[in-house]
């Protein structure tokens, strides 16, 4: 292990949401198999969850918050985006000058903003690695999950470049590309292709579930149901801040959204059947979108990049 390598991790999940183990749970696992760390400790305030992760080896001990900030080179912060306006301030006083925190939360500007003046604000790196499953629970920790994914860092300006410097490298042994943006960028971006997919798929299990005979829907219920709705299935505690903190921008993605509900169930509504094929034809396209075949969808360059340090 180089010196340039980190000796301590400290993973922060002081919070009783189980959704949240699966990042840092999968990034704990991750870490520890490339060597980029060579003690990672845990602070978790659900006992069991806490013992499990010490049994399965995500950690390697189980501090309180101060203890385990103590002497750590990097803090990474995953917890739901609620608990974390008040666990990220207490990070910051407690850590030293040379210690780097990094959070992993759906949304940045509100927690960006909380600690704009902090004496400590340079070390903080707001990071959002864009990957995760529906599954809870410290065992729901999956080697893997983060490679070929992105991972979106904000507003860099603001951290000291050997902190952003450790958390690139951090994502770059996930085997991620990272996207670099402001926190208002950030949210705006998710809320149309991570917060608004949550929320249609509650709609959707809402509309299912008020249905009379809907033992029936469930036992007909297909691959195509079950996949459309396997985001239902998200953590409360995780998801109700993040739709609180992002509201301005989910509601926006929300309209645009309805409204082309609204578009489709008139063409059906009204027998436009050739626009109803059009508009099929035209959701179809997203198919080569999400394949990287069309130019103006491709990753921008730019943005996008690899800067590996020594």
């Amino acid at each position: 292990m180089t010196k340039s390598e980190i000796n301590k991790t400290e993973y922060t999940n002081e919070d009783n949401s189980n959704r949240t183990w699966i990042n840092w749970g999968s990034i704990a696992r991750d870490l520890r198999k490339s060597g980029f760390a060579t003690e990672l400790i845990g602070v978790e305030a659900n006992e069991s969850h806490a013992k499990k992760a010490l049994k399965i080896g995500l950690v390697d001990r189980i501090e309180t918050l101060e203890d385990g900030v103590s002497d750590t080179d990097l803090v990474i912060i995953a917890i739901p985006v609620n608990s974390e306006l008040v666990v990220l301030p207490r990070v910051l006083d407690l850590i030293g000058s040379g210690t780097t925190v990094a959070d992993m939360g759906s949304t940045k500007k509100v927690i960006v903003d909380l600690v704009a003046n902090h004496k400590r604000r340079r070390n903080f790196v707001p990071g959002h690695p864009m990957s995760g499953t529906e599954d809870s629970g410290p065992t729901a920790a999956l080697e893997g999950l983060f490679k070929g994914k992105i991972a979106i860092l904000c507003d860099q300006e603001d951290s000291g470049p050997q902190h952003i410097a450790l958390i690139e490298k951090l994502f770059q042994m996930l085997g991620m590309d990272i996207a670099y943006m402001s926190s208002d960028e950030q949210d705006h971006s998710t809320a149309f292709v991570s917060h608004l997919p949550h929320a249609a798929a509650y709609a959707l299990a809402n509309a299912v579930q008020a249905k009379e005979d809907r033992k029936i829907i469930f036992d007909l219920a297909s691959g195509g149901f079950r996949s459309t709705v396997r985001l239902a299935k998200s953590s409360a505690t995780m998801w109700h801040p993040i739709f609180q903190q992002n509201r301005e921008y989910v509601v926006e993605s929300l309209e645009v959204y309805i409204k082309h509900l609204i578009e489709f169930r008139d063409c059906m509504k009204n027998e436009e059947d050739d626009k109803m094929l059009a508009l099929i034809k035209n959701a179809n396209k997203i198919r080569t979108i999400l394949g990287g075949e069309n130019p103006h969808f491709r990753k921008n360059e730019e943005k996008l990049t690899k800067l590996y340090t020594k």
